[in-house]
């Protein structure tokens, strides 16, 4: 017979306090990043931001790296938790569109003030640092099967042998790097702005693979 152990709320508090401070030293470090540099940054810094010892920070992340990683962790999480609670009925594509709406107007992904560190400083974090750059690749190579198992989950298809939930995952990277990119160039806008361009290229894909690009001659 299994026991079931409700969680006592002394250890959920305990939990939710911890989840909270971990986050707390992420946003701080984030914008630090920003304002600094990556490199320029020091942990002294990070943890007198957020009013701890280093020795806590060390209780959480391995290094200022680790730290990031875990960001983009957070973010991946975030994405494939909105994919599948997209409703059955919408086809791919539209499911991964729509997760990718819910992922960057989520609270965890913003500053209190709307905007995004995880576009902005992220994306210029890895431009800056060749080894956090590789990190990052090799961190999101690593965990693209998750994203794989949860499209071909929906589908009701088997990532083996069925090429589809790959092929959509790796667009979906592609498509969210290049709605950064074009948000990074425009140089201002919140995460509308960021959307509109990541569903212009999304709605590009067609035109893009079938048939001639050039206009009609006239």
């Amino acid at each position: 017979m299994n026991v079931v152990v409700a969680e006592s709320p002394e250890l959920a508090r305990r939990e939710r306090k911890k989840r909270q401070l971990r986050d707390a030293l992420v946003h701080a470090a984030l914008e630090l990043f920003e304002a600094k540099g990556y490199e320029h940054t020091a942990v002294r810094e990070i943890t007198d931001a957020v009013d701890v010892s280093e020795r806590t920070f060390f209780r959480y992340f391995a290094s200022k790296e680790d730290l990031v990683l875990s960001f983009v962790g957070d973010q991946i999480d975030l994405f494939q938790q909105a994919l599948a609670a997209r409703p059955a009925a919408e086809e791919p594509l539209t499911a991964v569109r729509n997760a990718y709406r819910a992922m960057l107007l989520a609270p965890a992904s913003r500053r209190a003030d709307g905007s995004l560190p995880s576009y902005t400083s992220i994306s210029r974090l890895t431009e800056s640092s060749p080894a956090l750059l590789a990190a990052t690749l090799r961190y999101l190579h690593d965990h693209d099967h998750e994203i794989v198992g949860v499209l071909a989950a929906r589908e009701r298809v088997d990532p083996a042998t069925d090429r589809r939930p790959r092929l959509l995952a790796a667009l979906f990277g592609t498509l969210a790097a290049l709605a950064s990119q074009e948000w990074r160039d425009r140089g201002a806008g919140g995460p509308e702005v960021m959307l509109e361009s990541f569903d212009a290229y999304a709605a590009q894909l067609g035109p893009a693979l079938a048939g001639h690009w050039r206009p009609a001659a006239g």
